[in-house]
């Protein structure tokens, strides 16, 4: 038999071969577990069966509103059922999904708004203020549906309708309008606010459905897990944990906010097993008025900085059981992981911590990762010495940056994603990030744009130069920390001065936590040596009462 063989009456065909989505994650679960629990969320508790109706009837609804296949239709709120039933409702109806960090300012919201085309905006009543006030930039407005979520503090409508009024109109028997080919995009997250290279990450119904699985598999998650929403559901679809858990027909604890008393009393009230937190969450968590032996154990993702291994060793005696994660937008999730080996329990506590700041290995349903010269692609040395680009590739990577083709071709150049991230690799293939070649800082989980403050503080009277870099924090990971070479000639400002000049302009997690006034050092070329700020805002003296601090 010849390989010709094989291409003779073995066709693709509509049996065999059917775009892959996390839609149908939806219908299993209600079909198989339909009186199981899908969703809490204080004193709710909805069904499967129940949540799947509400999908439909939502897609069903958003069509009768005109909302066509690909459009976009964006939802601002936190953890609530009716941020999760937009992660099927609005794919079902054709559309595409876009979840707002709700931590955003107005002119943050606008311009995400703008730039990825919103034709309906769904907005939770907490957040009707800052959304009224996007809108007010815009010169078309979307459709508008208020939220009414029933654990939301009371907000004036600024909608056309409610939410469950839109509900009610919906066809529960709706059948969907399904992806006819997996390439097809199903949610727009994006990464950046206000800056001149918008970064609109579009993921597919392809790499959210295999992300979905990845997640599964790769935290090796039980059948029902019982997952609670620390993570935001904005950011990257909760690592696509929004389907994930739904695929393993689990269910959702949703929570509007996050404090260590709510998560506290979920875990001994709802029985949570699995929840995703940032470092910030296990630092509130070790809190040493609320550290206490856990009814039973709570397995735990976490990403961004490593957390310090004091935090990690309060929370492990607690009974978590934390495993660090690699993950960021545009791959739709984490797919890199610090897998434990069974030998390093045998290490002393010091080396243990060593590994466990490592971001790891990629998952088995991810194809690559290499570490690199990022011109020559040249793997590096696995001595943990010799830095390189941190590169993946893989079939959950993003379709590419909305309306920004110069930027996706950068970033996919030579078949890998180019992350950005300065990296090593180790003896053992586990890769650790050193240093983010691209000047982000991760705070409390959240992206910040070091060129986006900047910017602003370059708008001040008073400043020359300003370079904005990462400073430790015990709270949050990191947070933005600012060195200001001034004017000649001009009067010192305060530091609170600076910091309010950024907080009339930036939503306030992206404002700096701490000012610095003397000469940048600076390269012949006249280059800002950030490595030497770097330094500074990583002494000890740094890690102290930060001023601005909320």
């Amino acid at each position: 038999m010849s390989a010709a063989s094989y291409s003779v009456g073995l066709e693709r065909c509509a049996a065999n071969h059917v775009p892959l989505t996390p839609l149908g994650f939806l219908d299993r679960a209600a079909l198989v577990h339909p009186r199981r629990a899908a969703v809490v969320h204080g004193d709710l508790t909805r069904t499967w069966a129940q949540t799947r109706e509400r999908c439909y009837r939502l897609a069903s609804a958003l069509v009768a509103k005109g909302i066509q296949p690909g459009d976009t239709v964006s939802v601002l709120a936190p953890n609530t059922p009716a941020m999760l039933e937009a992660h099927f409702g609005v794919p079902l109806a054709g559309a595409v999904l876009n979840a707002i960090n709700h931590r955003l300012d107005a002119e943050g919201v606008a311009f995400i708004l703008r730039h990825g085309e919103c034709k309906l905006l769904m907005v939770d009543r907490e957040y009707a203020g800052v959304a009224a006030a996007a809108l007010a930039l815009l010169e078309h407005g979307p459709l508008v549906v208020d939220i009414n979520d029933h654990l939301a503090p009371a907000g004036e409508p600024i909608g056309k309708l409610d939410y469950e009024t839109l509900l009610a109109g919906g066809d529960p028997g709706f059948a969907g309008i399904w992806p006819s080919d997996e390439w097809q995009p199903i949610a727009l997250n994006y990464t950046s606010g206000t800056t001149g290279d918008p970064k609109g990450v579009v993921a597919s119904h392809r790499g959210t459905y295999l992300m979905s699985q990845l997640q599964i598999t790769n935290w090796a998650m039980p059948r029902a897990p019982r997952y609670l929403w620390t993570l935001p559901m904005f950011h990257a679809n909760g690592w696509c944990f929004t389907w994930a858990i739904s695929a393993a027909a689990g269910t959702h604890v949703c929570l509007r906010k996050v404090s260590a008393d709510a998560v506290m009393a979920a875990i001994d009230q709802q029985g949570i097993d699995h929840l995703c937190a940032a470092p910030t969450v296990m630092a509130m968590l070790a809190d040493g008025a609320r550290a206490r032996t856990l009814p039973r154990p709570v397995r735990v993702l976490t990403a961004g900085s490593p957390p310090p291994l004091a935090v990690l060793d309060a929370v492990r005696a607690m009974g978590f059981e934390v495993e660090h994660v690699f993950g960021i937008t545009e791959v739709s999730g984490t797919p890199v992981s610090c897998e434990w080996q069974d030998e390093w329990d045998e290490l002393p506590a010091a080396e243990q911590g060593k590994l466990r700041v490592r971001q790891g290995a990629r998952a088995a349903m991810f194809e690559g990762l290499m570490v690199g010269d990022a011109d020559t692609l040249e793997p590096v040395a696995l001595d943990g010495r010799t830095a390189g680009e941190l590169m993946l590739r893989g079939n959950t990577v993003m379709m590419g940056y909305f309306k920004n083709e110069a930027s996706t071709r950068r970033a996919l150049a030579d078949g890998w994603f180019r992350t950005g991230d300065v990296a090593v690799l180790h003896d053992n293939g586990y890769v650790q990030i050193t240093d983010r070649s691209k000047d982000v800082i991760i705070s409390g989980g959240e992206n910040i744009s070091s060129v986006e403050v900047e910017d602003v503080i370059h708008g001040h009277p008073a400043v020359l130069h300003a370079a904005v870099v990462a400073q430790p924090d015990a709270k949050w990971g990191e947070v933005p920390c600012v060195f200001v070479e001034l004017r000649a000639g001009v009067e010192q400002p305060s530091e609170k001065e600076i910091i309010d000049f950024c907080r009339a302009r930036l939503a306030h997690f992206k404002c700096p936590r701490r000012v610095i006034f003397h000469t940048l050092p600076k390269t012949a070329t006249g280059k800002i040596q950030k490595f030497r700020l770097r330094e500074q805002a990583g002494s000890a003296s740094a890690i102290t009462h930060l001023a601005g601090r909320g």
